[in-house]
């Protein structure tokens, strides 16, 4: 009987090519690189009649169950994620009992979600199931306790995630942290036409960059996003035709922060911002992301304009964050509590009746009872709408985690009388028996009412009829919560069809071309050598991978003469390997 044998694979960028300059074509080994192997005692790790060696499993038929944490960034990521591996062939299910593998998609913003995304590595691995990290988390501290022996995908890498699968599936444990460059610069990630599955068919969203140009102490994102690198104009632009041209009626931007968009590349907000709602159809809307105070601030007379477009609605994500100027010079966001209310007095005149959101954070290191004091009066007198409360956590290795702390009992007091406060207002009442234009959207958590929002971005519980999902309508409105109005629809209203396309099924692949759909059925995988008793050259065959249709870049002639060329190598040292048995 030959020795069993496992091959030990650190990480895939350690065999990928030298020679590849380019983010979109990373899919042969560099030469003369190859994975170690080492011998074991076969009876003492001899595979159980339940675990097949991993030279017999076929990947690509097993069932995924995908988990993300966080922002629309990260659902974003997560949506690319399930749209690759769907349209390679794995099912994705959302029964994390019945899956083979799961994929959690982390969120390093508050230790409570990291807690949860442990707590849940440990659930997969007490089931028995492969897993594969991916989100903030690994990427900006791979080498935690708790991930070791873990297959990691980095957030800038997503475009790979069908290569860590199958290689996890196999037994191999596999990280790809690299960062996607262009001729030396950073690029926003991977790219923006990948097949995906939408949580939402109605919605995109589109992710316009990643990283940010700031250095917050308490921030952990940044040790994952890294600096800013944004995606092109005309990319983005081509991602909302495309989504438009699937049925979707609602594009959300999104980013570490949308103001400080195009910074990196020559460009700005603003004409971003123009490009995209000359493509936005009748109907349709688009939704702007969080920007930090310091960006808009330039822009604010363009962005004015840009929020009073009937097809953009009125909504901005600004994060205050504190309103004492010396916890905010702690924090390193670099603008005072005046640039944030200037920017809000701004909006509120030029945009009537905007909707402003902001995140305060409560007991972050040094702050003083006064300094609370300072951001319980902006709230009293700003009466935020939407108000994203967070008692602060001290993420490891952020700067802030190594300054005095506030006593947790008086974080979690200030915690408390914060959001006593904002509960104390109410400011939808005065809507109530207004008639208000909403878009339909999705269906409420309790199931009882289709949600859609009024210009404003404010939320609408409207009548759960299935003619109305996908539609804008006129409804009145005859109730006011604290977070959402009820509106009746107009019977004598018109009802307009936001989509220009029949939208995609929930669960259906976006973006698949004609070139992937042939490739799929011709049935192209990756073929595995067995491990026992081959030269270690042979077995690099399992990582040279056909390149999936969205990684190809340069036309189908390079990609024949590389594929022709791989395998007259790979003929070589299968005959070589025969003939040494011999």
């Amino acid at each position: 009987m030959p020795a069993a044998c496992e091959s030990v694979l650190e990480d895939i960028e350690d065999i990928v090519s030298a020679e590849d300059l380019k983010p979109h074509d990373r899919q042969f080994v560099r030469r003369n690189v190859f994975p170690k192997v080492r011998k074991r005692n076969s009876q003492k790790n001899a595979q159980t009649d339940d675990e097949p060696p991993s030279d017999s499993i076929i990947p690509g038929v097993q069932k995924i169950w995908i988990r993300t944490w966080g922002c629309s960034h990260n659902n974003s990521d997560g949506e690319y994620m399930a749209g690759q591996l769907a349209a390679y062939g794995y099912k994705i299910t959302d029964n994390a009992a019945e899956a083979d593998l799961w994929l959690l998609n982390s969120c390093t913003v508050k230790n409570p979600a990291e807690d949860h995304f442990r707590n849940s590595i440990k659930k997969a691995q007490e089931g028995k199931k492969k897993v594969v990290l991916a989100g903030c988390v690994p990427q900006a501290q791979p080498r935690q306790e708790y991930l070791k022996g873990l297959s990691i995908i980095g957030v800038q890498q997503i475009d790979r995630v069908v290569e860590v699968v199958e290689e996890t599936i196999k037994g191999h444990s596999v990280r790809l942290l690299g960062q996607k460059k262009d001729n030396g610069k950073r690029l926003g990630g991977a790219r923006l036409d990948l097949p995906k599955i939408r949580k939402n068919p109605l919605i995109e969203i589109i992710s316009i960059n990643t990283g940010c140009l700031n250095a917050c102490t308490y921030c952990k994102t940044k040790h994952a996003r890294g600096d800013l690198a944004s995606y092109p104009i005309e990319e983005l632009v081509d991602r909302a035709k495309q989504s438009f041209q699937e049925g979707v009626c609602e594009i959300w931007l999104t980013s570490e922060d949308t103001g400080a968009y195009g910074r990196d590349i020559g460009t700005d907000l603003p004409t971003l911002l123009w490009k995209l709602v000359e493509v936005i159809p009748e109907g349709a809307m688009l939704r702007l992301g969080m920007t930090n105070p310091p960006y808009i601030l330039e822009h604010l007379e363009e962005m004015a304009k840009i929020l009073n477009h009937p097809r953009v609605y009125a909504f901005l994500h600004i994060p205050v964050q504190s309103a004492s100027d010396s916890v905010l010079m702690d924090m390193k966001r670099e603008y005072c509590a005046a640039d944030f209310k200037q920017v809000v007095d701004f909006l509120k005149e030029k945009v009537p009746g905007i909707t402003i959101a902001t995140d305060i954070i409560c007991g972050f290191p040094g702050e003083t009872d006064e300094d609370f004091q300072e951001t319980m009066k902006l709230v009293e007198v700003y009466r935020f709408p939407s108000l994203f409360i967070n008692q602060f956590y001290p993420r490891p290795g952020t700067p802030a985690a190594k300054m005095p702390q506030v006593p947790a009992a008086v974080k979690k007091q200030r915690t408390k009388d914060l959001s006593q406060l904002f509960h104390s207002y109410n400011p939808y009442d005065h809507k109530v028996g207004e008639r208000q234009r909403v878009l339909v959207t999705e269906e409420s958590f309790d199931s009882n009412y289709y949600v859609a929002h009024n210009p404003f971005y404010e939320q609408v519980l409207v009548p759960k009829d299935p003619l109305l999902m996908g539609k804008m309508v006129e409804v009145n409105i005859y109730e006011a919560g604290k977070h959402f109005m009820k509106g009746q629809p107009v019977s004598d209203a018109r009802v307009h069809t936001a989509s220009i396309s029949r939208p995609l099924a929930k669960g259906e692949v976006s973006g698949l071309t004609e070139e992937f759909r042939r490739s799929a059925q011709n049935g192209t995988k990756w073929k595995a050598q067995p491990c026992a008793e081959i030269p270690v050259k042979t077995q690099l065959s399992s990582w040279m991978a056909l390149q999936l249709p969205w990684q190809q870049e340069g036309g189908g002639l390079k990609i024949l003469s590389v594929s022709l060329a791989l395998l007259a190598v790979l003929v070589m040292f299968y005959y070589g390997g025969m003939k040494t048995e011999l």
